[in-house]
């Protein structure tokens, strides 16, 4: 009977051993699978040009808030935007379902390009930063004179952060009505300074700075304690951030736990952030805070290249134009405190 052995014959040093089968094989008769193919990887992403612009007003965990043409779209980031942050204020591409209906998601695909830039530390004793708001016009500094008491190097501090990030500052001071002898000393501390400040007692009238946020955007930073959720919530009715009483060492409680945008009734949007204790500063320079002070910023041009603009190296421009008698001293006096509160704030890390 004959032999019905299998198609491909068993193999051994190029002999077949199949029986009654005798042919000599080279690596040229021995079957060779075909590469799999895969498809090859690109760099083009998608333009996604019919993107819709959106405002992000929140951010939760992963989600964002965008406000598109009115409607409240919860969204997630695209993966092309791979660690690039997405922060409140943001203006946002987005594509997918924009109906803002519970349990839909549409997706970020982009990030126009931002101003205003304002970035905190991540901690008192860490120097790594991070951007926790973008695209703002108005720095509102938040501080109690009293209980909890003005903190003038906090305010510096933020003062740093403003006129680095090209945003204008304001002062407001809270609480007046339990410190008003020591208004006269905060107004004459910042006299030579474009500082525009205002005072807060309870119940009065908000008419002065309901015009100065008109139209704007305003991001609100402070101390826990110092009466910020408090002027959101007149500010704003129905914002219902929450409050707290400041605790009997003198320090508040951190009540407001995420940074979100709410818009004002005559305009503009007021952006509350949770009580901060330390502002980064680690990315300015006394250069980019000189340009707070444009009369200064023409003398120091004629300033060594690296100069700190500090009386200690002795060839700074400043001094050699700015006389004790000059008018311009007050204005020198109160550059230098800035730059005295930013090295400060490095010598801490």
């Amino acid at each position: 009977m004959p032999f019905d052995g299998p198609r491909t014959p068993a193999i051994r040093g190029g002999r077949c051993l199949v029986p009654g089968r005798d042919w000599d094989l080279d690596e040229e008769d021995v079957p060779v699978r075909a590469a799999r193919r895969s498809r090859p990887r690109t760099k083009i992403r998608p333009k996604h040009e019919h993107a819709r612009t959106g405002f992000v007003t929140a951010v939760d965990r992963g989600r964002y808030t965008c406000l598109v043409d009115g409607t409240a779209v919860t969204a997630m980031k695209a993966r092309e935007l791979g660690k690039q942050s997405i922060v409140v204020g943001d203006r946002a591409f987005l594509v997918g379902d924009l109906s803002g209906r519970e349990g839909t998601l549409a997706r970020v695909v982009r990030i126009a390009e931002r101003h205003g830039e304002l970035r905190r530390s991540a901690d008192d004793e860490s120097a790594t930063e991070r951007v926790v708001v973008a695209n703002v016009d108005q720095l509102v500094i938040v501080a109690s004179l009293i209980d909890p008491p003005l903190r003038y190097g906090f305010v510096d501090r933020c003062l740093v952060a403003a006129y680095d990030a090209g945003v204008a500052p304001v002062l407001c001071l809270t609480k007046a009505d339990l410190g008003p002898e020591l208004i006269a000393e905060a107004e004459s501390y910042y006299s030579q300074l474009d500082l525009t400040m205002v005072t807060m007692r309870p119940d009065a009238s908000l008419d002065e700075l309901t015009d100065l946020l008109a139209d704007k955007e305003n991001v609100f930073f402070g101390h826990s304690g110092v009466g910020k959720s408090t002027l959101i919530n007149r500010l704003v009715p129905g914002a219902d951030r929450a409050t707290a009483e400041v605790r009997s060492i003198g320090k508040g409680s951190h009540t407001s736990t995420s940074t979100v945008a709410l818009h004002l009734p005559g305009g503009g949007w007021v952006i509350d952030t949770p009580g901060v204790r330390s502002l980064g500063l680690a990315h300015v320079t006394a250069d980019s805070i000189i340009k707070a002070f444009p009369e200064l910023e023409r003398i120091a041009a004629d300033c060594p290249r690296g100069c700190t603009h500090t009386p200690e190296i002795g060839d700074c421009a400043l001094d050699a134009e700015i006389g004790p008698d000059d008018p311009l001293g007050g204005r020198l006096a109160s550059f230098r405190r800035v730059l005295a509160s930013l090295a400060e704030a490095e010598n801490r890390y």
